[in-house]
């Protein structure tokens, strides 16, 4: 699919237990096979996110968290990613204490350490923490999408590790214009994330760029990034049509040259 729409790029997974990622348990011979694949179908994938949690509350759940997070890195520098994008975690922003902060912190910076060694840069997604309810999710601010907790990120973090804008999982916690978002992290953009969330009752379903009221001229323009914009279209009753309908009004922006 994705050759056939003309994409260069595409973003891989390693984790998460469902269709579509791969293993952890993955062998060099297999991370070979992979990137063979997506090369037979003159593509790259420089791109991979890796399913983590640096917010968890007990400590040694966190260590061992730490310690498969490091392997999966491993993984992605057989697959040779360039990038890799993590979660700071799910715990709410309001429950994170300061011991946790400093062990979220500290996670961040080991895996920063190994990252540097493989030549990875970090990208943090800006993610809620989502509850089942309806048909959608409610969001609920975590420490990479509540204001403050941005602001310390980026002040006590390594300046290499960047930050993964996804404007689309920003815009259902609300407080603030998304342009607000994109000037304070402009500088540590390193990747993105495309889509979008519409509001259905009280609580919100994930749909494509351009499906519901994103102004993506007024928020690319207010960004300086030049890298690659990935469509992360999460519906997985109409995928083809829901990227198609993406690309589609990407083509449409003044402020996007498509290439």
């Amino acid at each position: 699919m994705a050759s056939a729409l003309g994409f260069c790029y595409l973003e891989l997974g390693i984790g998460g237990d469902y269709a579509g990622r791969l293993s952890r348990e993955m062998s060099p011979a297999d991370a070979h096979r992979v990137k063979e694949c997506v090369k037979d179908y003159g593509l790259t994938a420089p791109f991979v996110c890796l399913e983590n949690d640096f917010t968890l509350e007990d400590r040694s759940d966190l260590l061992e968290m730490i310690e498969r997070t490091k392997r999966e890195i491993a993984l992605c520098h057989e697959l040779g990613a360039t990038h890799v994008r993590l979660f700071t975690g799910f715990e709410l922003a309001e429950r994170m204490t300061e011991d946790r902060w400093r062990w979220l912190l500290g996670a961040f910076r080991e895996a920063e350490a190994l990252c540097a060694s493989f030549g990875i840069e970090i990208a943090i997604e800006t993610h809620g923490q989502l509850t089942p309810e309806g048909e959608g999710f409610v969001h609920r601010h975590t420490t990479s999408t509540d204001w403050g907790s941005l602001q310390r990120l980026l002040r006590e973090l390594p300046p290499r590790i960047g930050i993964n804008f996804d404007p689309g999982n920003l815009k259902p916690v609300g407080g603030r214009p998304l342009t607000d978002y994109a000037r304070l992290l402009d500088g540590r953009i390193n990747y993105c994330h495309l889509k979008d969330w519409k509001r259905t009752g009280d609580c919100w379903t994930a749909c494509g760029v351009g499906d519901d009221d994103i102004d993506w001229d007024a928020l690319l323009a207010a960004m300086s990034y030049d890298g690659v914009y990935l469509i992360e279209y999460e519906p997985t009753h109409d995928v083809e049509d829901g990227i198609v309908r993406s690309l589609n009004h990407l083509r449409k922006l003044r402020t996007v040259s498509m290439r």
